[in-house]
């Protein structure tokens, strides 16, 4: 019988490009600038991986439809390499792929690499390409501002939250994370906002405006993992495993409204439950020392509080506002600045969020290190609230 993979992969380097506007580099210039990061920080040559995950989502762009330009750019000794796709939370997807190979005895060493360059299409949020007629068809005009802004509205009427409460915890969210990025040198935008700057900011989608929304960037990510015997091996002391690692998949019940009301991520919440089952946790509210979640538009960060099992129902615009999810609160989100301030280069969003989770536990955030940092969930979101792909990680000390 499956028993899950709790503590039976160690992530022993990571590495992270610096996102942003990177309009003199290219795919595979990101690529070596997270990889170079994550072989130092692992210790090894490599000629010790034997097996790679390539996480790229929108392929035409840059980069190719194969693993082709990861092998490639990295010079990789003649291994597997395996690209993979999985709309947002695809730089997640190739974490698991990497993760269960170790896991299944296949491989002692894997590489999980997300890349993504955006800002070289010319298109101002991320681009939007034909997924065949019948998608086509449904929902011939949607925007993920729109459908997100669906979610605040669904969400303020089921909760009877007024207007102005739902503005400034969104606000809240948003300044939260620009505060936290200013700490970041990899972060793309690291400039304070005040709670007046959101207020007062153009519309883009009632009731979001330009601030509740994560920009576009160019950027990488990539883990190195082998087993925790290994990592002991490679002289590691302070061990950083996997403690569970999940993902849940729209089957079509959220888009055909029989039994979905639209003010809840549904994936999050049945993928949640399995990732805390797997990984041991009881009460998430008291086990997790931090969180990264796919704050694509800040009231997808404010909704996934209550998906996530970490405020109750209604109450996270006011838990937001009391301070629960800031950098000096319970349980602080967005420590590295997040989508919002690093934007979103798919494939590399869901290594990034791990990666700052990481550093946390090992200590090496900086100024922006947590006092207390033993395990950590990152939630990588793919698709609109009604039809979505949720990945959810756990990750932590060896024995914690």
């Amino acid at each position: 019988m499956a028993n899950g993979i709790r503590d039976r992969v160690a992530i022993v380097g990571m590495g992270c490009s610096r996102f942003g506007e990177r309009w003199s580099d290219n795919a595979e210039d990101l690529m070596l600038e997270a990889f170079s990061e994550a072989l130092r920080d692992a210790g090894i040559e490599r000629n010790k991986i034997e097996a790679a995950w390539l996480g790229v989502c929108l392929e035409e762009n840059n980069v190719g439809k194969t693993a082709g330009p990861l092998a490639q750019g990295l010079r990789l000794p003649y291994i597997a390499v395996t690209r993979v796709e999985n709309a947002c939370a695809t730089g997640t997807e190739a974490l698991r792929g990497a993760v269960y190979a170790v896991a299944s005895g296949a491989y002692d060493i894997a590489l999980a690499l997300g890349v993504e360059k955006l800002k070289d299409t010319g298109y101002g949020g991320l681009p939007v390409r034909t997924r065949g007629v019948v998608a086509d068809l449904w929902l011939p005009n949607a925007s993920a501002p729109g459908a997100f802004a669906q979610l605040a509205s669904a969400y303020q009427a089921k909760y009877g939250v007024s207007y102005d409460d739902l503005k400034q915890a969104m606000a809240h969210v948003s300044v939260k994370s620009h505060d936290n990025a200013v700490l970041n040198p990899k972060a793309h935008l690291r400039n304070k906002i005040t709670i007046d700057d959101v207020l007062k900011a153009p519309t883009v989608a009632e009731p979001l405006g330009l601030y509740d929304c994560s920009g576009v960037s160019d950027g990488a990510a990539c883990a190195i993992v082998t087993t925790p015997e290994i990592a002991r091996e490679l002289g590691k002391r302070d061990i950083v495993t996997v403690k569970s690692l999940q993902l849940a998949v729209s089957n079509g019940e959220e888009a055909q409204f029989s039994n979905w009301d639209g003010a809840s991520v549904r994936t999050a919440e049945v993928a949640a439950a399995k990732a805390y089952r797997e990984a041991g946790i009881a009460d998430p509210r008291e086990a997790l020392d931090l969180i990264e979640v796919h704050d694509c538009f800040s009231i997808t960060e404010l909704v996934l509080m209550e998906n996530l099992g970490l405020s109750d129902p209604g109450r996270a615009p006011f838990d937001i506002l009391e301070g629960r999810y800031d950098r000096n609160g319970k349980i602080p989100c967005q420590v590295d600045g997040g989508l919002k301030c690093f934007g979103h280069p798919i494939g590399a969003s869901g290594l990034r969020m791990v990666y700052e989770v990481y550093q946390q536990i090992l200590g090496r955030a900086g100024e922006r290190q947590l006092a207390k940092a033993d395990i950590g969930l990152t939630q990588n979101l793919g698709g609109h609230p009604h039809q979505n792909v949720c990945a959810i990680s756990i990750i932590g000390r060896l024995g914690a």
